[in-house]
């Protein structure tokens, strides 16, 4: 996994004066399941779609599949397989009408490939679209991404739609189907629970930058949460090292983006008792980034 499949470099774009991503830089490895995370209005779908060569962005540069998505669009959209938060299809078509119609666009579209995905998927083949149930449909838009057999696939928001059983069960078959095809997987979304159990990267974006990007075990293991009394009353929001802190009752929840000897002498230092030390599920990391860059931004 050293190549990359996507990169991405000193990005900007604006609607306007509405500045949405001001100088977003990322490199998702080559067979990777990257995630891609930020609040709604973070930036996340206006990134997908310069990707695409939807959107042309006011400079910076990217490569998807090692093609320039502005001068090479077709070479990156038969590279690509995109599955929309809202995926529209012509709801008068069946099942078998859709399939050959968009298979008309890829030279490299595997009919065996499809058939089998048609079984896996339980897509009944001569259903009308406008009869598919909710989740059919997001299967149905899916298999529509990956009969050509494309190299990246990239999901912005897909399963928004589904209720969380429904959505935790797609998606580990979906990632669990990827995998094994060495398939380079993109996933856009704010609903951290569906993230964490499948993504082995992943990128955080706020206020039209990434501010951390990691491997999801080395997050884990490094970013910790401290409880501690201080002996002295003291702003531990100034404290070098950390990333987030709160103050309730006298105790300070503390937490940090590198629980190293040296930032836990630190505390152990500055604490009235012992130090509680804790890890954090990718929910409560996220918060911290994101709530600690705000504040840098307001004291900055």
């Amino acid at each position: 996994m050293n190549e990359t499949a996507i990169s991405i470099t000193d990005l900007h774009f604006a609607y306007g004066r509405n500045k949405v991503l001001d100088g977003v830089n990322l490199d998702v490895p080559q067979g990777s399941v990257f995630g891609f995370l930020g609040r709604n209005g973070a930036g996340k779908t206006t990134t997908i779609q310069i990707l695409l060569g939807l959107l042309t962005p006011q400079s910076g540069r990217c490569s998807v599949g090692g093609h320039d998505p502005q001068a090479e669009a077709v070479a990156v959209r038969r590279a690509v397989g995109y599955v929309a938060e809202d995926q529209r299809m012509y709801d008068w078509m069946r099942v078998e009408q859709i399939l050959r119609w968009t298979s008309s666009f890829y030279p490299t579209w595997d009919r065996a490939y499809e058939q089998q995905l048609l079984r896996q998927f339980d897509l009944p083949p001569k259903g009308k679209i406008k009869t598919l149930s909710k989740g059919q449909n997001t299967r149905l838009a899916l298999l529509l991404a990956l009969a050509h057999r494309p190299r990246i696939v990239i999901l912005d928001d897909p399963t928004l739609s589904l209720d969380p059983i429904a959505r935790k069960e797609f998606l580990r078959s979906v990632i669990t189907l990827l995998q094994s095809e060495g398939t380079t997987v993109f996933f856009s979304s704010h609903l951290l629970y569906e993230i964490e159990p499948v993504a082995d990267q992943i990128a955080i974006l706020d206020q039209g930058r990434i501010i951390k990007a990691a491997p999801t075990d080395v997050l884990r293991d490094t970013v910790r949460r401290f409880l501690l009394r201080p002996k002295a009353e003291m702003d531990l929001t100034k404290v070098t090292g950390i990333l987030d802190a709160v103050q309730e009752d006298g105790q300070w929840r503390v937490t940090v983006e590198a629980a190293n000897a040296d930032v836990r002498a630190t505390l152990g230092a500055i604490a009235y008792r012992d130090v509680e030390e804790m890890g954090l599920n990718l929910d409560e990391i996220f918060e911290a980034y994101v709530i600690g860059n705000r504040g840098r931004e307001v004291t900055s």
